[in-house]
């Protein structure tokens, strides 16, 4: 078990009220969402039996992010990014109302499905990144962000532990429909936290500059410092990939595995057991420095447990396998997220998360979609195999690279104060992350 002084270290961010308002808001709204994920999923296959038509769904649910993220990032920048969030969850349970209604009156068809995919995702499209970004005016001591960052994704994960879980429950008992329903009402929670913050309105400086602009300016500062960049195309690359496995899984649950609606909520449960223990594992960290090498190792684990898990027919294994799934893709995002927070420039903040999110939820439509037609065609084992592949091969090119990453990111680290200028302080505090200097 935790100690008390552990446990105090994982929860420091707590501390604040806004971040404390945000935190309990989200979680119960979170499980919600990953209930009505699953029951979409299970849905869709339940009335197509079309491994296509899973990753069509998937695509348009999450096309709309590629698309716009971008620009909904420099919205971020240059407005009230508290009323946007606000706006956002709102039309969220709005459409999380409609599904419910379409779903328990029998009248719901497949492109009553898309359509709402669509609409939700461009919703998220814009909540994503502002919520990214978002994070950071909820902690009133900076040097709390890494934990509320991984205090965040704790909470994410154990709502995708206990949302599909109780949502395979619901689904075999009573139906798809009331899920919807449940996370309907669950956005009353998160948007009641949102109008309870006390929110202090910056004067931003972008507010009149031209949306094009400042979407230039964005893309060009991230391309432009290699730490960024490289992050952001490895994540990508591996979104694109493996990401996919998600939409693929009542496939394995039903088809591969021989079971139920029960059996997908076990499996995306097993997902969030391992993400909430890398989670966990991050919010207990004192420092960003290490999570480079991490990142490589955490994208290696999800790899190999993809590739495991393509080839397995037996429940048990399977479970085992998708709890490293979890912890290696939620370790790999989140300590992403938390290096690219503590690089990137304030005023460019919304920018950058938005291609961070571009990079981790934008590239999964493509995936989807491409997953879907691959699956309908050689079968989900195959294709999360090759996705598995191509992201292990991606982790240890990274790992390959990243010694030359750290050359690049230690003097922004001294000029932060994360690392010491002195020689003598230098040397210690690089042993465990940066390299000596040549």
């Amino acid at each position: 078990m935790l100690g008390t002084s552990t446990l105090n270290q994982v929860l420091r961010s707590l501390r604040h009220r806004n971040y404390r308002l945000f935190f309990g808001g989200q979680g119960i709204s979170l499980i919600g969402t990953w209930m009505q994920q699953i029951a979409l999923g299970w849905l869709v296959y339940r009335l197509t039996d079309s491994a296509f038509l899973l990753g069509l769904v998937g695509f348009a649910g999450q096309i709309p992010t590629f698309i716009l993220a971008s620009f909904a990032g420099v919205l971020a920048d240059g407005y009230d990014k508290h009323k946007i969030i606000i706006i956002t969850q709102t039309l969220a349970m709005i459409q999380a109302a409609v599904l419910a209604i379409l779903t328990l009156t029998h009248t719901i068809q497949i492109w009553h499905i898309i359509f709402l995919s669509i609409v939700v995702g461009i919703v998220n499209a814009f909540d994503m990144p502002t919520r990214q970004s978002f994070v950071i005016d909820l902690v009133d001591d900076k040097s709390d962000l890494p934990n509320a960052i991984a205090l965040n994704s704790s909470m994410f994960n154990t709502a995708r532990l206990v949302g599909p879980t109780v949502a395979g429950i619901l689904i075999a008992v009573l139906g798809e429909g009331l899920c919807f329903l449940l996370n309907a009402i669950s956005y009353i929670a998160v948007i009641i936290a949102l109008f309870m913050m006390n929110i202090t309105t910056k004067n931003e400086n972008q507010k009149q500059a031209k949306v094009l602009k400042g979407l230039k300016e964005g893309i060009k500062y991230a391309y432009s410092f290699k730490p960024i960049r490289i992050l952001l195309i490895f994540l990508g690359l591996v979104s694109l990939t493996g990401g996919p496995y998600t939409v693929l899984m009542p496939v394995f649950a039903k088809d591969i595995l021989k079971g139920n609606a029960n059996t997908l909520g076990f499996l995306f449960g097993a997902v969030g057991i391992g993400a909430l223990i890398g989670a966990i594992y991050l919010a207990s960290r004192k420092t960003v420095l290490g999570l480079g090498r991490w990142i490589a190792i955490s994208s290696s684990v999800f790899a190999v447990g993809l590739i495991l898990f393509s080839i397995s027919q037996n429940l048990f294994l399977s479970l085992v396998l998708m709890i490293f799934t979890g912890f290696g893709m939620m370790v790999q995002m989140a300590s992403t997220n938390t290096l690219l927070q503590t690089l990137v420039d304030d005023d460019k903040r919304g920018r950058v998360m938005s291609l961070y999110v571009m990079a981790f939820m934008g590239t999964a439509p493509i995936g989807s979609l491409i997953a879907g037609s691959l699956a309908s065609k050689f079968g989900a084992s195959f294709t999360i195999l090759s996705g598995g592949i191509i992201c292990l091969m991606s982790a240890i090119a990274f790992a390959v690279y990243l010694p030359e990453l750290r050359k690049h990111i230690r003097p922004h680290y001294i000029k932060l104060g994360i690392l010491p200028e002195v020689s003598k302080g230098l040397q210690a505090a690089t042993h465990l992350e940066m390299p000596p200097s040549k």
